[in-house]
């Protein structure tokens, strides 16, 4: 006979609704990337509805460059913890107490997560990338052809330079990329450049009064109602719980189901509508961490924006030239927080409100949706192609961008092809006068964190 524990667990499976009980479209940060393309469901090799949007025949592609988040991961050593902390509380409710299934099966679910795991690459996330790259490659086959230079770089961390070498394993062997085996150079400089930007680290990632309104917010009524309700389904006393605990009880019932493709009995805590409040809760974190919060979060990009139109010129100089193009393919793996702030640089999904903590109500319908923009395998991708037969010399040269491989329209005409005279001309000021060395230079005075910012 099975353990009434398990029991308690079995009952609470049968009982979920599938799909993470309609909770997977608001997991933020830690949403697969299949929120954003749901065809890839059913086919993980589909190029989808944009398949055929590409431009006149006349056209053919001289470039790519592609910054991508890495795939799939375990949770941090910190989130595990948490977790572990969580799950033990469970565990230790005397057992004289009143009758608590939801309580008795969470205790009875098997705490398989281990602080070594922190953070690594899952095997779903192996398999994230390898698509994708098969996925890029049928969707630019002239740029992937046989005998192309990829230049394939990472962050360090060990998820990322994983991520990239399932990338290239994606490619497949046929795609000899000259004859050599493609090494994965670490470029911390460029995927992590908030690491080496001094006024970020001190006055927005160390600083704690930076994060005033997420907060605020963990405090507000939103979440004292999604707490007292987690607290009354654990038949806890409300003051046992608070907002980190109850966000790792959500990021678990994610984390099942990006990794394991599974819904978790942990999401049987949660609603919808709770769901959306702690989607909220972890936007307001990328807002003001990564997005529009700060303008140093989005500054400190503009060293990769600008590596990024130097090797755009040099492909535009080199085809002007004759010359074969030197670098075709360049492959950077790096964070949802390498894409967010280079993302919120170039002016996307900004809203007209900023994100507050007592604004959640007004911001129902945002822009600024972190798993919208930054999935596991996010991936933004700058194509630069040559035209012919054109009408002016300025045309000679257009540009696409893709995010998770849908087209962007760009803001200067509301267009999702733009010449790359005009986009650089939309772009001259972060392109001519951001400087990391000088936005990045702690101030002088010593003045308090938040008049700074």
């Amino acid at each position: 006979m099975a353990p009434r524990g398990g029991s308690a667990l079995l009952v609470l499976l049968l009982v979920l609704p599938p799909a993470s009980a309609g909770l997977s479209g608001y997991f933020g940060t830690k949403s697969r990337y299949e929120e954003v393309n749901p065809y890839l469901v059913r086919d993980p090799l589909s190029l989808g509805p944009e398949a055929g949007r590409s431009l006149p025949a006349s056209c053919a592609p001289l470039q790519l460059r592609a910054v991508l988040r890495h795939g799939t991961r375990y949770p941090t050593a910190g989130q595990v913890r948490r977790l572990g902390e969580l799950h033990a509380r469970l565990l230790r409710r005397p057992a004289g107490t009143a009758a608590c299934p939801t309580a008795a099966a969470l205790a009875a679910w098997p705490m398989w997560y281990e602080e070594s795991l922190d953070g690594r690459l899952a095997p779903q996330g192996r398999r994230d990338m390898e698509q994708l790259a098969r996925r890029m490659a049928a969707r630019f086959p002239a740029l992937f052809a046989a005998r192309r230079r990829l230049a394939l770089a990472s962050s360090s961390k060990h998820r990322c330079l994983q991520s990239a070498a399932a990338f290239r394993r994606g490619l497949g062997p046929t795609l000899d990329f000259g004859g050599d085996e493609v090494e994965v150079e670490v470029n911390d400089s460029l995927m992590r450049f908030f690491d080496h930007c001094a006024k970020f680290v001190a006055l927005v990632e160390e600083n704690d009064a930076a994060m005033c309104q997420v907060n605020a917010f963990k405090e507000g009524p939103e979440m004292k109602k999604v707490l007292e309700k987690v607290a009354s389904a654990l038949c806890l006393p409300v003051e046992e719980l608070n907002a980190d605990l109850v966000q790792v009880a959500f990021l678990t019932c994610s984390y099942e189901l990006a990794i394991k493709n599974v819904t978790s009995p942990w999401c049987s805590l949660f609603s919808e509508e709770d769901a959306k409040v702690l989607e909220y809760l972890n936007d307001l974190k990328q807002y003001w961490k990564r997005g529009y919060g700060y303008d140093i979060n989005s500054r400190s990009s503009c060293i990769l924006f600008q590596d990024i139109f130097q090797h755009l010129d040099k492909a535009v100089e080199e085809s002007k030239s004759s010359k074969p193009i030197s670098s075709p393919l360049i492959v950077q793996v790096g964070h949802a927080e390498t894409l967010q702030p280079l993302l919120a640089l170039m002016g996307y999904f900004k809203d007209d409100e900023p994100l507050l903590a007592n604004n959640y109500a007004w911001h129902t319908q945002r822009k600024f949706r972190s798993g919208r923009i930054v999935p596991y395998a996010a991936n933004l991708v700058f194509v630069l192609y040559h035209c012919d037969h054109v009408n002016a010399s300025q045309e000679e040269y257009q540009v696409q961008l893709l995010l998770n491989e849908k087209l962007l329209s760009f803001h200067h005409s509301n267009e999702t092809i733009s010449t790359y005279v005009d986009l650089k001309d939309y772009y001259k000021d972060i392109l001519e006068n951001c400087h990391f060395k000088e936005e990045c230079e702690l101030p002088k005075v010593n003045i308090t964190a938040v008049d700074e910012l």
